[in-house]
């Protein structure tokens, strides 16, 4: 299967310039808000408008995607053989409900388990960055320097909150280590900042949708993205992602493993 790059960044581009006019406007009405896991774990009907919103957009375009989405439209996906979609529809969702900013719209695309291309859209700046392995970096329509691959000493680091308060896997000490911990509360804006430069890498515990985008775009300027022990990443499953330019991430591995 051959899929058309440049097509496929004017549709995401396309679909989530529609996505983010309805999510605003949405935003003006009160929200509804229920629990899943926990009392921190939020959906809202703004999250479910906006899959079903994507969902049905990427059906129209390509009609044999197989799609992975947070809040489920049928089957969950069990292999990543084909072409496929891993979409956010709101994420950092305490951020959209608590703050109404910093939240992002993430779609991951694949092919028989490669990214060929990621987005990123942080919905309040109308910030969006796409790239991929054959894709350029852009913010918007402007082509973007590479991140500089610096030392953990020089560069800020996005951390996950329990992680960083717990020091689980030494996350405090690796914080400490950098020029300081940023938490932001979604992980799209935190691979958005390491792609803009911002940040030298970004330690979360992640679910597919949390990461897909980020981790396609990281393609297109060497980020890499492992789990603590240095592994590859199972898309499909859940757990601890270290992303980092490559610097940071060998010292990030040697504390994480010390």
């Amino acid at each position: 299967m051959t899929i058309d790059l440049k097509q496929l960044d004017l549709n995401v581009r396309q679909w989530l310039a529609a996505s983010r006019q309805q999510i605003l406007l949405a935003m003006q009405s009160p929200l509804t808000v229920n629990t899943k896991s926990s009392r921190k774990d939020l959906v809202t009907n703004v999250d479910k408008m906006n899959q079903q919103f994507l969902v049905t957009q990427i059906l129209a375009a390509y009609p044999e995607a197989h799609i992975e989405g947070e809040e489920g439209h049928h089957e969950k996906i069990d292999r990543l053989k084909g072409l496929v979609f891993i979409i956010d529809p709101i994420d950092g969702t305490m951020n959209f409900v608590k703050q109404k900013a910093n939240f992002a719209v993430m779609i991951g695309v694949y092919l028989d388990g490669a990214p060929l291309y990621g987005a990123i859209l942080d919905v309040w700046r109308d910030e969006l960055i796409t790239g991929g392995p054959d894709v350029p970096l852009m913010k918007n329509d402007q082509l973007l320097p590479h991140p500089e691959d610096m030392p953990l000493s020089e560069g800020l680091l996005g951390v996950n909150g329990p992680m960083l308060i717990n020091n689980r896997l030494h996350v405090a000490d690796i914080a400490l280590a950098s020029s300081g911990p940023r938490l932001l509360g979604s992980a799209g804006i935190e691979f958005k900042s390491v792609s803009l430069g911002q940040q030298v890498g970004y330690i979360s515990y992640l679910q597919p949708w949390d990461v897909a985008a980020g981790m396609a775009i990281g393609a297109a300027f060497g980020l890499k993205v492992t789990r603590p022990n240095g592994d590859a990443l199972a898309l499909l499953e859940p757990g601890v992602v270290v992303a980092a330019m490559p610097k940071a991430h060998a010292q990030i591995m040697a504390m994480m493993n010390a």
